[in-house]
């Protein structure tokens, strides 16, 4: 097992101001990490050793004298191989474009060096996140078990960050693409509120689905890092502070929670027994300490699959209409097979969908008017060997507790519930648009009611 918890960010953070630790040390000490680790995991498709050391001596000399950024100031995070970072080659998990070479930062790449982060390199992916691994890069492996896959397609950040091998990383998320790979590496994912982070320089997938976001070991990171990177609500003054003050507030009293669980998501033939009843037992012991727990439900759920590939598969045909033309054999076999697929997809089928998605996301604010959180299992089963394509039984089985807040663009977090055959079991918690620090804050609070580590804590190390 190559699991690694690395100290909490906001603990390093206070030793790099009050010079117990310096980030040249905490960065050198991460990238002896990678090189140790990752020729097992192919966590990495590149590793940026100069330009990361050259930023932890900047960021140590501007916290020495007195310039603080923030809590990522000196922080070694890394980036999914599908953003683009000035002048550095972009690989986007394919072979369609030689050494691609984008000519500015994406936006979160600029947020993340205005809070003095120092990024550490890239992480590997599905082709384009297409649900595909492309045989040049080959899948990344789980830091639990190498012999199972990490997920798809932010696998290379979810294993980095539970390697220990950065302390935060970016993802994206179309259908549960951070989500997954958090829950199977046992470690933290946010999947914003739709549209919350910049998606500019992010290469896409699909312009209706995709979202951008943080992978973290831990809710208290993930809180440090939402803190740093979110700009507020669109249209709204920037800061996560201006988010918290329109959110509803925490209840004082813990036992005032209300959870409304997605009920048809914790059945299904597809669920594996383990991760079952550990989440019911998680749910049993919510109800065990005085918080609210309603099972609830909506027929409208049924029809999620058949619209998420509706809209997904179509644009995604778009966005590669002309490398697909130009460079046909740049893209693994399967990917270049789900690509001609969205072609054969109808233009009712696609505005059907349209109109489901705002029906859906209807129905879920309704749910959430009589509860604070929902929550719903993040994947059937633990992380298996490889991972299922897009469109495939096993890929629709995979996302259908991820998908339908893609398509409604509602934030959800999911944190680390517990081990199964020592392998790890995820928990989603979905809250209101634009509400993505309380959701933070919600989701903590329910850690704290089941009692379980706010991230998954190895024992030893193999």
């Amino acid at each position: 097992m190559l699991a690694r918890r690395l100290d909490p960010i906001h603990t390093v953070a206070a030793a790099f101001r009050n010079g117990a630790r310096s980030p040249v040390d905490v960065t050198s000490e991460v990238l002896e990490r990678i090189d140790a680790v990752d020729d097992r995991l192919r966590a990495f498709l590149s590793v940026w050793h100069d330009d990361a050391l050259r930023a932890a001596r900047l960021a140590e000399e501007e916290i020495a004298f007195g310039v603080d950024r923030g809590p990522l100031h000196g922080i070694p995070v890394a980036l999914k191989d599908l953003i683009d970072v000035q002048g550095r080659v972009a690989t986007y998990g394919s072979h369609t474009t030689p050494d691609p070479r984008p000519d500015r930062d994406a936006a979160i790449v600029a947020a993340l060096r205005h809070a003095g982060a120092v990024i550490v390199g890239k992480t590997n992916l599905l082709e384009y996140a297409y649900g595909i691994v492309h045989p040049a890069y080959g899948q990344t492996n789980n830091p639990w078990d190498p012999l199972r896959t990490a997920g798809g397609s932010s696998g290379g950040s979810a294993a980095a960050v539970a390697a220990g091998m950065c302390f935060a990383a970016i993802g994206t998320d179309t259908g549960g693409s951070i989500r997954i790979p958090a829950a199977y590496c046992g470690v933290t994912g946010l999947k914003p509120t739709f549209g919350r982070l910049s998606l500019d320089g992010v290469f896409p997938l699909s312009w209706t689905l995709d979202h951008v976001g943080p992978i973290t070991w831990d809710l208290d990171d993930m809180a440090t890092v939402w803190a740093a990177l979110d700009p507020g609500p669109p249209g709204g003054a920037s800061g996560s502070g201006d988010a918290a003050s329109k959110a509803p507030p925490v209840p004082a009293d813990r036992r005032a929670l209300r959870v409304g669980v997605l009920a048809r998501y914790l059945e299904g033939s597809e669920m594996e027994s383990g991760v079952s009843a550990c989440t019911h037992t998680a749910l049993s012991r919510l109800a065990d300490q005085g918080v609210r727990v309603e099972h609830l439900d909506d027929p409208l759920f049924e029809d999620c699959d058949r619209h998420l590939i509706a809209l997904l598969l179509p644009e995604a045909s778009v966005i590669h209409r002309a490398m697909l033309a130009r460079s046909p054999e740049g893209y693994a076999t399967g990917t270049r097979q789900q690509l001609e697929q969205g072609f054969a997809i109808t233009a009712t089928d696609y505005l059907e969908a349209l109109a489901y998605r705002d029906r859906l996301r209807a129905t879920i604010d309704t749910l959430l008017d009589g509860c604070d959180v929902l929550v719903v299992p993040t994947a059937p089963w633990v992380a298996p060997a490889e991972d299922p394509a897009i469109g495939s039984d096993g890929g629709e089985a995979e996302g259908r507790r991820t998908a339908p807040f893609n398509l409604t663009g509602h934030p959800v977090v999911t944190f680390h519930l517990g081990l199964v055959a020592g392998l790890p079991v995820g928990l989603q918690v979905v809250g209101r648009h634009g509400d993505d620090g309380a959701l933070i804050a919600l989701a903590r609070d329910l850690a704290g009611h089941l009692g379980v580590p706010t991230g998954a804590t190895p024992e030893s190390e193999g």
